[in-house]
């Protein structure tokens, strides 16, 4: 079956002009020829999240797959369009705003969780003093750990109040929101180096358990890539996220620009 999904408009909003990533930052990202501090791509990828969970409920925070890919940024202030198209069970995503496609990807529903096994994903503390990035701050083959956060009570009802979130599935069921994981995600980059400005790229998150809310949230990654491509060097990670030590949330593959070309050569 075949069909168009009701579009999702959202009132992007900045969660992260005063982050260490100046990339949000309205005058640096200017100097990048940028029009304004970018929007996150882990709150981007929070609004695509909006219409697989509207299609299929609990069940899409249970063992849904996701992936996002940012192709232009997201202002604050902006209005993003979320659009969906149902295709034989697979949504294809788009974002749109300001005119300009800003982000793809595509959402589907498995069967079943497939199963993964937390012993595969080392679990270390994260460096014990960051120093600015270099190559092997995320050499290939090197595990990295995020140190551990949560957002229980006023700050996961801030966190929904930041996405714009108004499905009542999450304060109704005590359930935290997917985005939570990819916030995570991005703490494997900052928790082990000091940054510039950064942009995540894109990620792909296969859903394993629902998130409670208050899960104390860490992350289990393994360093797969680092390169260089028209002058940006980029890191790719494929991680686990874990609620509480113990329960496998998300089996996520994360891309990011950790040195723009302008930084590498200033």
């Amino acid at each position: 079956m075949a069909g168009l999904l009701e579009p999702y408009r959202v009132s992007a909003y900045n969660t992260s002009k005063q982050s260490e990533n100046k990339i949000h930052d309205d005058t640096v990202a200017r100097r990048f020829g940028f029009s304004g501090g970018l929007v996150p791509g882990v709150d981007v990828m929070a609004y695509m999240i909006h219409l697989p969970v509207a299609r299929w409920g609990r069940a899409f925070l249970e063992r849904g797959l996701i992936e996002a890919r940012f192709v232009k940024p997201v202002y604050d202030g902006e209005t993003a369009e979320v659009t969906a198209s149902d295709n034989n069970g697979v949504l294809g995503i788009e974002v749109q705003s300001r005119g300009q496609l800003c982000a793809t990807g595509s959402a589907s529903l498995p069967a079943s969780a497939p199963p993964v096994a937390i012993s595969d994903y080392e679990k270390v503390a994260p460096v014990a003093e960051r120093k600015p990035v270099s190559a092997s701050s995320y050499e290939v083959g090197k595990w990295l750990g995020t140190a551990p956060r949560d957002w229980a009570g006023e700050a996961g009802l801030q966190y929904l109040a930041d996405i714009r979130e108004t499905d009542p599935i999450y304060a109704r069921d005590g359930l935290g929101h997917p985005g939570l994981l990819q916030r995570v995600m991005n703490k494997v980059l900052v928790d082990n180096a000091i940054l510039g400005p950064w942009i995540h790229v894109g990620s792909r998150m296969q859903l394993l358990s629902a998130a409670q809310t208050g899960d104390e949230l860490t992350a289990r990654a393994h360093v797969t890539g680092n390169y260089e491509k028209k002058g940006h060097r980029f890191v790719e990670l494929d991680a686990l996220v874990v609620a509480n030590g113990t329960t496998p949330l998300a089996h996520c593959r994360h891309i990011a620009i950790y040195q723009p070309r302008e930084v590498a050569a200033a």
